[in-house]
């Protein structure tokens, strides 16, 4: 299903839709501040797996973030017992960002294999910022990328649903998104390190 969303004015309606779908385990593909991307309710194993294979990830251990709808709720999942950190995210988030910190024991078993640390998201995003609130909890997330060679991102959300209507339960609409992804920021070791340069500019 394609469903038009506005970002500026979300309907509630829709958005519970939306978390309704989510609730039952389904994998939804919506617009955030940087690129389209795909992703699920943070309980759904199996739709996490599925999203893995999908992006030739290992299922046991994917490579995936999260988005969170405030630092509240960001503080539930994650260890940041660095005062400068803490202000860091305070000072960039909501914002085009992913910064990866360390996680706790709050974070689903499949990413607690191998490694302590996780990509989180609070993305400056009205329609994902209302659904992960309408939800409860947060949502896995990963980038939609384009197999053209010039182009990374597909920015079209009607081209996103023709490619993905099989594959995900909904397509949320919300106007064409952007071509380039986030700043992804390393909190976890010594130095704050800038892993990938994006559409965020970091404010320290």
């Amino acid at each position: 299903m394609l469903l038009r969303i506005y970002n500026e004015y979300p309907s509630q309606e829709r958005i519970r839709k939306v978390a309704d779908v989510l609730e039952a385990g389904g994998i939804i593909i919506y617009p955030t501040d940087t690129v389209y991307a795909m992703g699920c309710d943070i309980k759904a194993n199996r739709s996490i797996e599925k999203i893995a294979r999908l992006k030739g990830l290992n299922p046991d251990n994917p490579d995936l973030s999260i988005i969170f709808h405030d630092m509240s709720q960001l503080s539930e999942y994650t260890v940041i017992r660095d005062n400068a950190i803490f202000k860091l995210l305070k000072r960039n988030l909501p914002g085009p960002f992913t910064f990866i910190v360390q996680a706790n024991n709050q974070i689903p078993r499949l990413f607690k294999n191998k490694k302590k640390t996780v990509g989180i998201r609070i993305p400056a995003s009205p329609i994902i910022i209302e659904l992960v609130k309408e939800l409860g909890r947060p949502i896995i997330t990963t980038s939609i990328h384009d197999q053209d060679e010039v182009i990374e991102y597909t920015t079209d959300p009607e081209l996103i649903f023709e490619k993905y209507h099989d594959f995900a339960d909904i397509v949320i609409n919300g106007g064409y998104g952007k071509n380039e992804a986030s700043t992804v920021v390393d909190c976890t070791g010594d130095e704050i390190l800038i892993v990938r340069q994006g559409l965020g500019i970091l404010e320290r």
